[in-house]
């Protein structure tokens, strides 16, 4: 049986195929480049291209389980997913594990609406919905905390159970492994809850200088998502989601019951110290 990973060069993606490995599980990565990652034999795949759907299928003809990670702006990407799913019913492929967002119910959104074909399409399924990121801190807050010595956000004072992508593949080995299948959506949470400042107080004790938290209004984050090349519409949600979180939608979350959610292991500080040298100045 191989397990198709889709976005196969991403973090979640990487940290998945390392998991099924340990377990030999035979992997099949697919991304747009088609180059490979690491040891993983690797195809080029394209949701925007529906003339790269059968390619995973010709390089493997046992794919039985197929992990959706889909790119977050993409115009037109719940068709597409609809038509490669159907396709891969058809090559015998059982089970589906997507990658959604703690926010997102099942019809809201693109990705919501991908979650609620699965739903309808009577397959066997699971919807990783986790929250925000540690890994963020190493990419959106690389920079700033580097060479400005700050995070921003609109967060305000609500908290997040910031959440490692080793431990969403592990809840993504458990969907597409787990018999009998979810057939659920799960709330993928870390194992504490920080706020901003909370966490610039980490960073600080961990880097022994001070790191602050710039309290951003709305409007002037979704600016600098814009100077990041984000497209208007995906930086404006991006930024609302900071409301949400100023109105404690996250602590809400963590606090949800247990059949719910998937709890992680690995803690904020954990990835801190281990990637210390990242927000370490060379200048």
């Amino acid at each position: 049986m191989t397990i198709l990973i889709t976005g196969g060069t991403g973090k979640t993606g990487t940290a998945l195929a390392r998991r099924l490995q340990r377990e030999n599980i035979p992997v099949l990565l697919a991304s747009r480049s088609g180059k490979a990652v690491e040891s993983f034999k690797t195809v080029t795949f394209d949701w925007t291209d529906a003339a790269t759907f059968g390619n995973p299928f010709q390089a493997a003809s046992d794919i039985k389980g197929v992990y959706i990670l889909t790119p977050s702006a993409a115009l037109g990407i719940v068709d597409h997913v609809k038509t490669f799913i159907s396709l891969a019913r058809s090559r015998g492929v059982k089970r589906f594990v997507l990658l959604s967002a703690s926010m997102i119910e099942a019809g809201q959104s693109e990705l919501g609406q991908i979650h609620q074909c699965l739903i309808d399409s009577g397959v066997e399924y699971a919807v990783l919905r986790p929250t925000w990121f540690q890994q963020n801190f190493g990419v959106t807050y690389l920079t700033s905390i580097r060479d400005q010595n700050s995070t921003f956000s609109a967060t305000e004072d609500g908290r997040i159970p910031f959440v490692s992508t080793e431990d969403i593949a592990e809840a993504a080995y458990q969907g597409l492994t787990a018999e009998p299948s979810l057939n659920k959506d799960l709330l993928i949470v870390g194992p504490e809850l920080f706020s901003h400042d909370e966490a610039a107080k980490l960073f600080s004790t961990i880097l022994g200088r001070e790191i602050t938290h710039k309290r951003l209004t709305i409007e002037e984050l979704k600016n600098i998502y814009l100077n990041f090349a984000i497209r208007g519409e995906h930086a404006g949600r991006l930024a609302e989601a900071d409301s949400f979180i100023a109105n404690h939608s996250e602590e809400d979350i963590f606090n949800s019951s247990a059949d719910k959610k998937f709890v992680g292991k690995h803690t904020l500080e954990e990835y801190i110290r281990h990637n210390r040298e990242r927000w370490i100045s060379t200048k």
